[in-house]
């Protein structure tokens, strides 16, 4: 599930949730060292912990924040979000996103 060169989705795991329509998809994301994960969506929210490294995270509306590991953060369903990780060591998250079955995990954005 690889979105870009510089990003990696590995499936972990994949249920349904109780909200009808919906499913729960776990995964491993990593960004690698020097890369961006561009900008993209989801059909649902994404609740992510980052379990190594650091990044900075770029939600359209909101200032660019910088995510280090320990910490989490959520992205509401359909907002435009992009992750850089400017340092020299992989960013590593554990991404759970409770989205509508039957749709592309991530969509690309302009």
């Amino acid at each position: 599930m690889a979105q870009n060169s510089g990003l990696t989705r590995t499936l972990v795991g994949r249920a349904d949730v109780s909200v009808p329509g919906r499913e729960a998809v776990v995964a491993r994301v990593e960004v690698a060292p020097g890369a961006k994960a561009g900008r993209h969506t989801h059909p649902g929210d994404e609740i992510s912990y980052v379990l190594e490294g650091e990044a900075t995270l770029l939600v359209d509306g909101q200032p660019p924040r910088t995510i280090k590991a320990g910490e989490s953060f959520v992205v509401p369903a359909g907002v435009v979000h992009d992750a850089h990780n400017d340092g020299s060591v992989p960013t590593r998250l554990v991404g759970v996103y409770v989205v509508e079955k039957g749709q592309p995990l991530a969509s690309p954005a302009p």
